[in-house]
């Protein structure tokens, strides 16, 4: 078994979970590591979209950000910001929308707005972006986010992007016709909503990774599906297209990647 880090086994899972028909709205950071390398290993054919309006862009590095000349220089095309949020997204053309957060609860909302009061927080974070509009019109949302309890909270301190509200059918009592988040992965496990409460509930653990720590690293009381799997460790070919992606970036990039 080759060695990897936690880090590279969040990612490495992240990825396996996206197909090669799917038109995925990409997020910057973790969710961008992701869906490239799932571009770079099993889904060749993946369309990835980036909010600055770049279609079916393939970076040879990881973008700074949604602005970064990389993006539009790969890209099939680049459509306006209206035309992207208006067209695609709230058009129902986006399969899948990969997002990050500053802060998570057992439902899977977001918040990357304010810690602490809104009034007076004790943190700013740069806000939403076009990540509410994604979480609430791509087909089904994955999320990729280091376990912590800073992180894992039991409440959020504002929500910034919806997951599944309250729980139960509360995105259709909104009036939502999409799944919304359907894959909650960290660098200890994989969450998956329950099919009735929508309380996301760990699906399969890492390698060498415990309950214990899951549950140390989590703001709410962890719930377990019936037959938890262990996530198959990255091979080969999947850790070294990462390392190779990674290494390329901070040559680039240098320290600001």
């Amino acid at each position: 078994m080759p060695d990897f880090t936690s880090s590279e086994m969040m990612t490495v899972a992240a990825a396996r979970a996206l197909r090669p028909t799917d038109v995925c709205f990409v997020g910057i950071g973790q969710p961008s590591a992701a869906c490239n390398l799932a571009r770079l290993t099993h889904a060749p054919d993946i369309t990835l979209i980036y909010e600055s309006g770049t279609i079916a862009t393939k970076p040879n590095v990881l973008p700074l950000s949604i602005g970064d000349g990389e993006l539009c220089e790969t890209a099939l095309t680049t459509v306006s910001v209206p035309e992207m949020f208006r067209y695609w997204l709230q058009g129902g053309r986006i399969t899948v929308g990969f997002l990050g957060g500053a802060q998570i609860d057992k439902f899977a909302n977001l918040n990357t707005t304010v810690v602490g009061p809104y009034d007076k927080p004790k943190v700013r974070l740069p806000g939403g972006g076009g990540a509410p509009e994604i979480a609430t019109s791509c087909g089904e949302i994955f999320i990729i986010m280091t376990q912590g309890k800073r992180g894992f909270v039991d409440k959020l301190d504002f929500v910034t992007s919806l997951g599944h509200g309250d729980g139960g059918n509360a995105r259709e009592k909104l009036g939502m016709k999409t799944k919304g988040p359907t894959k909650l992965i960290t660098d200890l496990c994989i969450f998956e909503p329950d099919p009735a409460t929508k309380e996301m509930t760990v699906a399969s653990i890492h390698p060498g990774v415990t309950r214990e720590q899951i549950d140390g690293n989590t703001g709410w009381k962890v719930r377990y599906t019936s037959q938890v799997a262990e996530t198959a460790p990255p091979t080969q070919i999947e850790l070294q297209a990462l390392r190779e992606l990674q290494a390329r970036t901070k040559k680039a990039h240098g320290d600001q990647a």
